[in-house]
């Protein structure tokens, strides 16, 4: 089974053939569900690095970053706040990084740190009004979007992938 992937999708069958033959047993780590996965994983790498770009594209103008826009994102869906670990747990992301981002967000009017009234040094950060106002404009530009990219792909395919995808993010997150 090929697919975008090919060449790479290639080069890892050939390699468990190969390896197969040298040990004359095929066992489960050659299994043709290990190859799907390991190509599902380089595809969401690649997909990964086009959605930092498109992110990028539509933020440009806004003289913001996709990494940006995943923050006030982040804390325009958010009920009540969050905190930047639970902004890095929701992205991903470490919480250094997430705290560099923020705080230049503060700087820039975006974001505001307040009390959180159930942590005494795990301050909240929350959208201002200007954040609010570059979320709401991001959004303009993001809904268009979303409806073109995946015009030619049912609800149901949709619905099918975020299932795998959080259940393989659920799996992961465990460790």
């Amino acid at each position: 089974m090929l697919t975008k992937n090919g060449p790479v999708l290639a080069e890892i069958q050939a390699s468990d053939r190969l390896q197969s033959t040298q040990q004359g047993e095929k066992s489960r780590m050659h299994s043709p569900k290990r190859v799907v996965f390991l190509d599902l994983v380089l595809s969401l790498f690649r997909l990964n690095g086009l959605l930092i770009a498109e992110g990028d594209r539509m933020t440009r103008d806004l003289g913001l970053t996709s990494a940006r826009w995943r923050v006030i994102g982040a804390c325009a869906l958010s009920s009540g706040g969050l905190t930047v670990p639970g902004i890095a747990r929701v992205l991903g992301q470490s919480r250094q990084a997430v705290q560099r981002i923020a705080d230049t967000m503060v700087d820039d009017g975006l974001l505001v740190f307040t009390p959180n009234p159930k942590h005494k040094k795990s301050m909240l950060v929350l959208l201002t009004d200007e954040g609010k106002r570059c979320y709401n404009l991001l959004r303009e530009e993001q809904d268009p979007w979303a409806l073109q990219a995946t015009e030619e792909i049912s609800l149901q395919d949709l619905d099918t992938s975020l299932f795998v995808l959080r259940r393989l993010i659920k799996e992961f997150d465990k460790k």
